[in-house]
């Protein structure tokens, strides 16, 4: 599952996060990794960073919510004959604004970023994918429970579990396999700054990490992962699994 000589990955929202995280373990795994992201300056770091520790990854500025962007990344790859062997969806952006003041534009803005993205990303990379391709969609928690004001993220979310399970009907014939992860509670900054009471409100008792989420794209996309498809993966310490009740 952990080697991936000669294997091409591609990685969306790439300068930080989740993104980095998914990518740096991929690239671990020996695999040469496309990393994607809209901030220049930092995807070139995050390039610099993992080049410098003897891993094969190579930096394209590109912005999802630009079709033309994905399209033109696509072509070159199509003309360097490159096999696509995972692509995982990352990139993704939230806005939480009340529903009175939320505009058409920046509803928009989120669907393109969140949805339209991963159907255009989908599109373009699977015919360069043989049998035995994976596609992992990074969605959310927030699709399955929400607090107020997130209305264009949570349904951003939603869509993209169900474009998951859509996307592995179609791609099925090519026998390439789709599936989602949705994160809850993924710290990626200030780990050590969280309070004992942020943990232990996990049934996990603790926070998630990047890391948590990079191991589960790894093992969706090994061939140990076969039979799973279509499929939406919580990784969220059991959040989503806890009552709560005001005493």
């Amino acid at each position: 599952m952990n080697q991936r000589q000669g294997e091409h990955v591609i990685v969306t929202g790439t300068a930080q996060g989740i993104g980095k995280k998914v990518a740096e373990l991929f690239a671990q795994a020996r695999a040469h990794v496309w990393l994607l992201d809209c901030k220049l300056d930092k995807g070139k770091q995050v390039e610099e960073e993992l080049r410098e520790k003897g891993f094969n990854v190579t930096f394209q500025q590109l912005d999802v919510q630009r079709p033309e962007d994905i399209k033109a990344f696509f072509s070159r790859l199509a003309g360097e004959n490159i096999v696509i062997n995972t692509l995982v969806n990352n990139a993704g952006s939230s806005q939480f604004k009340r529903l009175n003041e939320l505009e058409v534009t920046e509803w928009d803005a989120i669907m393109n970023t969140n949805v339209r993205s991963v159907m255009l990303m989908a599109k373009y990379c699977a015919p360069l994918m043989k049998a035995g391709g994976t596609i992992i969609n990074i969605a959310s928690t927030r699709a399955l429970m929400s607090e107020p004001n997130s209305e264009a993220y949570a349904a951003s979310k939603g869509a993209v579990i169900a474009l998951t399970h859509a996307l592995a009907a179609s791609l099925s014939e090519k026998y390439i396999r789709v599936n989602a992860i949705s994160p809850g509670w993924i710290e990626t900054e200030n780990y050590s700054q969280l309070r004992e009471e942020d943990h232990h409100q996990h049934f996990s008792q603790r926070v998630g990490q990047a890391s948590d989420v990079a191991k589960a794209c790894l093992y969706l996309s090994s061939g140990d992962a076969d039979f799973i498809t279509g499929e939406n993966v919580v990784i969220d310490g059991g959040m989503t699994r806890k009552m709560i009740y005001h005493h």
